[in-house]
């Protein structure tokens, strides 16, 4: 399985905002565009938020939402033909993180790797930075 860095699109993003990357592998961009699919009438500027919220045994958890457009001051990265927003305080936290998709016996969904995460739980559903 192959995976590609997001180029880094800063719409709405200050001339001197930091550039950021996602890794999001071919099986993670296939289940978003799926299912995106599957919901009708989503206009052109569709995307997925991706970012970080406060929660879960360690602090920080993960979350993804369809989102009709991007937010001012969004990073806008495009991989593989799906938009990635990334609001800037996210974006400090999932600088260089892998998202994948992961089918097993437990079941299936998105799995993170982060590189700035200092320490995780055990259920791996959040992460200190």
């Amino acid at each position: 399985m192959s995976t590609q860095t997001a180029s880094t699109g800063t719409s709405g993003v200050t001339p001197n905002a930091p550039a950021m990357t996602l890794d999001v592998t071919e099986a993670a961009i296939g289940e978003i565009k799926k299912f995106m699919a599957s919901e009708e009438g989503l206009p052109e500027t569709t995307g997925l938020r991706v970012r970080v919220v406060p929660g879960g045994c360690s602090g920080f958890q993960y979350s993804l939402n369809i989102e009709e457009e991007s937010r001012q001051g969004d990073f806008v990265l495009d991989q593989s033909g799906v938009k990635l927003f990334v609001d800037m305080f996210s974006g400090q936290y999932l600088n260089g993180v892998k998202i994948d998709y992961v089918t097993g016996v437990m079941g299936s969904g998105f799995t993170f790797t982060n590189p700035n995460a200092t320490g995780s739980c055990g259920c791996g559903t959040s992460f200190t930075a």
